[in-house]
């Protein structure tokens, strides 16, 4: 050692840079002259820790993670409702300003740390600790409710192998001697009915659960045996199953696209989504939507995506990784949305003709009634759009008011202006296209294998965000990942089984709302200040630098510093306002309407739903206020913490337990014993 001073006066700063830990000595007080740079060598063994099998593997892992249902049934809606092809403005331009350097964030603390984000955010900070347990927390949560999805899709997808499908038509009941429709689907549709009725059989309200569906219970243990089955033992199940669950969706698209282009009536769908709204692009609730898309569809601050990079060698070139998957996200959903558009065209079209046979069957009973020069006008569905507003005034003169009774409106436009987004868009008006396709067992059965492939390779990413952070705590650092991944999944089931009651649409859309939705938003924002302004914004760069060779460029680091932490806060202090602007409400069910009635959630489930929105959010808080008034013991509960970098900042320095400061005045000897051991124990140099 060289220019080292032995003084009780001297405070010790740890770092840990590739193999050698630093120690920096500098004075406790600002008159203290005593004080000398003291750096120990000590050899760092590598820690076991699992590895991706491949490079595709990581990146497939991750085009499942944030390829999900959401750019299946979210997007295509928010371009019907918010401009069509202007939509995509505000989207790109959202995936620059938040998606891309977020993105980037997490995979590059993660590969750099290697660590899930309990670990990550402990070892920079222990005060901000509290954003790896709110990531988890919300990760549980999610993983709860998107695992009925899942359900869901295989109750269709079983239902998909009869003949004819179930939902092709209406059942039939018994009213005295005649067998006849049941009413409530024929006041609805044969797939409406077939959702709220005969798949969630849904009852009134949240506050009538009226029973567990067993037929759901069992589809939701199924899908959780399978999520166990493959995550059981982390990346290296689930990094050979990601081949599936990544690439058996764009098969799929890529035959739907195929089949739907040459549909009748696909081109009118295809033209109603490019058709640019532009005024649509003054309305700031759009550029919310878009905000809000670009975060949920890339899977930012669920852990998932630390959790991955932490599999990942310490050279892997994150910035092309996270640019590559930004553009794969914007490529699927508009690659997706072409295709829903182009079927849900031909279903307009074909309602339309039936709109169009039902009025002209309507007006040959009443022909004899019409004026006489008006007898001989022959109705087509070729020019029905000219021939019609001729007859409509005619037609009113005989039922007076109540045309609307008799005969419908038909209007392709209008069939394309229904929206409809999540389980609406995809097991009612989706499936209602699927009925009408020659084939429509095979186009169902494709429909839901790839809705199910989507779910689960963004179950699996999400999944593995809470059982990394779980192995990497010391209380279950020596149980098997088996046995640890198998009781998480049995609790989740357990808790699950709320949703395969009557109301658990309704308690899944309220877990949606409140815990997987406002609780990212938050975390992302703590996540990007954190990084920035504790870790520090050089200091990160420096480390992406020595990963991938290239300084990261202005542009990454204004996001990181500026635009991305304020494009985040406005998310937040938007959706706020909008919350106490627009008291929550969910569609219930109305059995004697056949339709869904929109209803205010009741007082106790918004206590609920504040349950779970502080439950996201109330970690990092209190565990910063609890460590930064040291009221509970400061070490942090992470084995590997010392693994990679444990470099003191100006909020960690006063951090340090007083018997690491006691232990300063210490020989030559001394220090090269006490730091070898503890790194060769695998126990952190800052706790």
């Amino acid at each position: 050692m060289e220019g080292s001073k032995r003084s009780a006066g001297l405070q010790p700063s740890l770092g840990l840079d590739d193999n050698d830990v630093h120690v920096e000595f500098s004075p406790l007080r600002q008159d203290d002259d005593e004080g000398g740079m003291v750096t120990l060598d000590v050899p760092v063994a590598e820690v076991e820790r699992a590895a991706w099998g491949s490079k595709t593997q990581f990146m497939l892992s991750c085009v499942s993670l944030s390829v999900g249902l959401g750019n299946v049934w979210r997007f295509p809606y928010l371009v019907q409702q918010d401009g069509g092809g202007a939509f995509l403005i505000p989207y790109l331009i959202m995936m620059v300003l938040e998606g891309a350097p977020l993105f980037l964030m997490e995979l590059g603390i993660g590969q750099k740390m290697r660590m899930g984000s309990l670990g990550v955010w402990n070892n920079i900070s222990p005060w901000w600790g509290g954003i790896g347990i709110a990531s988890t927390i919300v990760s549980f949560c999610v993983g709860l409710y998107y695992n009925v999805i899942i359900a869901w899709c295989f109750y269709y997808l079983f239902n998909s192998f009869l003949s004819p499908l179930p939902f092709s038509s209406c059942p039939t009941e018994a009213v005295g001697n005649l067998t006849v429709p049941v009413a409530e689907c024929e006041m609805s549709s044969e797939t409406a009915y077939f959702w709220f009725r005969q798949t969630i059989d849904a009852g009134d309200s949240i506050s009538e659960p009226e029973g567990i569906r067993w037929w759901m219970a069992l589809c939701l243990t199924l899908s959780w045996l399978l999520v166990w089955f493959c995550i059981m033992r982390g990346i290296q199940s689930s990094g050979k199953v990601v081949y599936f669950t990544a690439l058996f969706p764009y098969m799929i698209l890529i035959i739907f696209f195929g089949r739907a282009v040459t549909l009748k009536g696909a081109g009118a769908g295809l033209k109603h989504m490019f058709t640019p709204d532009m005024s649509k692009l003054l309305n700031p609730n759009v550029w919310m939507d878009a905000a809000c898309q670009v975060f949920y569809s890339l899977g930012l601050a669920f852990g998932s995506l630390i959790a991955f990079a932490s599999y990942n060698p310490m050279k892997n070139d994150c910035k092309r990784d996270a640019i590559f998957m930004c553009a794969i996200t914007v490529f699927t959903a508009t690659f997706a949305t072409i295709d829903i558009f182009a079927v849900l065209g031909f279903k307009a079209v074909a309602n339309y003709e039936k709109c169009i046979h039902h009025n002209t069957a309507k007006l040959a009973s009443i022909l004899d009634q019409l004026p006489v020069h008006t007898r001989n006008i022959n109705v087509t569905i070729d020019n029905y759009e000219e021939t019609w507003p001729d007859l409509l005034p005619h037609i009113q003169d005989i039922y007076e008011n109540q045309t609307h009774q008799h005969f419908q409106h038909c209007s392709v436009e209008e069939q394309l202006n229904e929206a409809a987004e999540g389980t609406g868009l995809a097991f009612i008006v989706f499936t209602q296209a699927i009925v009408e396709l020659p084939g429509s067992n095979f186009w169902s059965i494709a429909f839901f294998m790839m809705l199910l492939a989507l779910g689960l390779g963004s179950q699996f990413g999400t999944m593995e965000g809470v059982i990394t952070n779980l192995f990497d705590m010391k209380i279950f650092a020596r149980v098997r990942k088996e046995v640890l991944t198998g009781c998480v999944c049995l609790i989740s089931l357990l808790i699950g089984l709320i949703f395969c009651t009557g109301a658990g649409e309704y308690w899944l859309m309220l877990f949606d709302t409140f815990a997987g939705s406002m609780g990212l938003i938050f975390i992302a924002f703590f996540e990007v200040m954190v990084i920035s302004y504790v870790y520090g914004h050089k200091r990160f760069t420096d480390d992406i630098e020595k990963m991938i060779g290239q300084r990261p460029g202005l542009y990454w680091q204004a996001m990181w510093r500026f635009i991305s932490p304020l494009t985040i806060f406005c998310i937040v202090v938007s959706s706020i306002v909008y919350r106490f602007m627009n008291p929550p409400e969910y569609p219930a069910y109305k059995k004697e309407l056949a339709m869904a009635k929109m209803e205010l959630y009741p007082t106790w489930a918004m206590f609920v739903a504040f349950a779970l929105l502080l439950g996201g959010i109330l970690p990092v808080p209190i565990v910063y206020f609890m460590r930064r008034f040291q009221c509970i013991r400061l070490d942090s509960d992470i084995h590997q913490a010392s693994i990679k970098r444990v470099e003191t900042t100006m909020s960690t320095q006063g951090m340090i337990r007083n018997e690491e400061l006691q232990r300063c005045d210490t020989s030559d000897s001394d220090w090269t014993n006490l730091f070898s051991n503890r790194v060769n124990s695998g126990t952190s140099l800052d706790s």
